[in-house]
């Protein structure tokens, strides 16, 4: 049975802090989990947001600050992993190669859509810019689903009808779903599962923050919910056992 590991989002962009991340690749290293899914949303893009535009809020902000400010957070990430591995290969020992998969959120689908919407940059910006393949990242388009030992990633799951995303708590939308999924998107962390009388049981999963800056937009109300990762144990069918990694007990970890 497989063992996942589980970033949501993480909004990275210029002048927040990204420690939370070398704890999470630390992490890994040590407990050194089969795959490792990131639900999108990683790069935030802040300088594409079309909620932003024509605001004061806006000026200054920059397309390139906005891809270095996420390179910069994934390589703090995959760091830990790099300098293991660069050490089981200088003694010929076994490396760690997990399967790395990234679920592109609709803040990187904000490059597609700037290009759309200003063609003259069509070959100027584009998803090869974050360098996910150069850093050994499987990349899935927005919304494109993956299945993994029997659990559908996505960055969220539409409903089929209105191509807006599904709404209401896990348990409503495990139910329209129909079958294990694990998405980010939201924010704070949600679950809901289901056993079936055939003996296999459907689990619903939402987890969209793992980042310790606070969102203006949220208020001084909204920015109190989970953040952190998951690990999934026992990974098989769509069933799992889950664990909860708090932002606080990885840094912890880590200091």
């Amino acid at each position: 049975m497989a063992e996942h590991f589980i970033i949501p989002d993480c909004q990275v962009k210029a002048g927040v802090p990204i420690n939370h991340l070398t704890a999470a690749g630390n992490y890994c290293v040590e407990k050194q989990p089969d795959v490792i899914i990131n639900l999108g949303d990683f790069w935030d893009m802040p300088s594409l947001s079309s909620y932003d535009k024509g605001t004061k809020k806006a000026e200054g902000r920059t397309y390139q600050e906005d891809i270095d400010a996420g390179i910069a957070g994934m390589k703090a990430f995959m760091q830990p992993i790099w300098d293991y591995n660069a050490k089981k290969k200088k003694n010929k020992e076994k490396q760690y190669r997990p399967r790395l998969v990234f679920l592109l959120g609709n803040h990187e689908e904000r490059i597609m859509r700037h290009v759309n919407a200003n063609p003259e940059l069509d070959g100027k910006c584009s998803y090869d810019d974050l360098q996910l393949e150069e850093m050994g990242w499987e990349v899935y388009d927005f919304l494109e689903m993956v299945e993994i030992d029997g659990v559908t990633y996505s960055h969220y799951f539409a409903n089929p009808n209105t191509g807006r995303p599904w709404g209401g708590v896990a348990r409503t939308r495990l139910n329209n779903i129909g079958f294990s999924f694990t998405m980010g998107h939201q924010q704070g962390k949600d679950l809901a599962e289901k056993h079936l009388a055939n003996g296999k049981t459907l689990r619903a999963l939402i987890a969209g923050s793992f980042y310790q800056h606070d969102e203006d937009y949220k208020g001084y109300q909204g920015n109190q919910h989970f953040r952190g990762c998951i690990y999934k144990h026992e990974v098989e069918n769509g069933d799992y056992n889950l664990m909860e990694l708090s932002m606080k007990y990885l840094l912890n970890l880590d200091s």
